[in-house]
């Protein structure tokens, strides 16, 4: 099951794990909320690159899954969980990033997507 919630005016994709019991991520539509970026799916690239030079499990552990991009194609996205991704909210400096583990939290805690 996928679902797609706002944070402010941005879209973030989400994918039910059924086997894990939790929700899935797209990394890329949280960096872009992050970062403000151009290009959030290049950023994310250089992120990973970096994560793995550093040994960091948590892009190990990231799947891929197709989704339904912007351009309404289906691409290959990289999907953390909820732990996977507040690591990764860590690795990237934003003011944005403490009002979006709350809003993380929201989510989750309202048990309703």
């Amino acid at each position: 099951m996928s679902a797609i919630k706002l944070f402010e005016t941005k879209q973030v994709r989400l994918e039910w794990g059924p086997e894990a019991e939790t929700w899935f991520f797209s990394i890329v539509d949280v960096v872009a909320i992050l970062t403000d970026s151009a290009n959030a799916t290049a950023y994310w690239r250089k992120l990973k690159q970096r994560l793995k030079a550093e040994s960091n499990e948590t892009v190990t552990n990231c799947h891929g899954l197709k989704m339904q991009a912007p351009d309404g194609k289906m691409r290959l996205t990289d999907l953390a969980d909820t732990e996977q991704l507040l690591c990764l909210i860590q690795s990237i400096s934003s003011p944005k990033a403490e009002p979006f583990k709350e809003w993380i939290a929201q989510i989750l805690l309202r048990g309703h997507l």
